[in-house]
């Protein structure tokens, strides 16, 4: 079960202290605008190119480019172009991030992810990789995804 206080403090200073929970948090302190931004994280935008499937945006000229750079097969491509260092969502200076919040975010996006290419392309198999490195440096955790591929 997620500790929410743990996650989001603030929780807790509610209402006199007697607290919220994080839905109600979400309608006093978020905006559409967030919410619309966080969609293209929370519900990527998924494109196929030569076989091989990308977070948006992604183009011919860009995989080219990718192609050139990249000395691996398709799998290889595909884990390098759609890594995302969670860190990265927001500035490296973020006062928030944590450890929690970060292997929170992190699993969460992993399932959603898995989710999302499983319903977008059915006749594709996923390998969707959140990895959490053993020194625990923040800006090393991150999510990628490719297809299994049967050699």
């Amino acid at each position: 079960m997620t500790d929410w206080n743990a996650l989001i403090p603030d929780l807790s200073r509610w209402n006199n202290g007697g607290g919220i929970d994080p839905e109600g948090w979400i309608a006093c302190e978020g905006s559409f605008t967030l919410a619309s931004a966080y969609s293209l994280i929370f519900w990527p935008e998924f494109v196929e190119l030569d076989g091989m499937v990308f977070r948006a945006p992604m183009d011919r000229q860009s995989l080219e480019s990718w192609k050139r750079s990249c000395a691996g097969g398709s799998g290889e491509l595909e884990a390098l172009v759609n890594h995302l260092h969670i860190l990265d969502l927001h500035h490296a200076e973020c006062p928030d991030a944590s450890l929690e919040r970060i292997v929170h975010l992190g699993s969460v996006l992993s399932e959603i992810y898995a989710a999302k290419l499983a319903a977008q392309f059915p006749d594709k198999s996923f390998v969707v990789e959140f990895y959490e490195p053993e020194d625990k440096k923040l800006q090393d955790y991150q999510l990628t995804f490719f297809q299994r591929r049967i050699d």
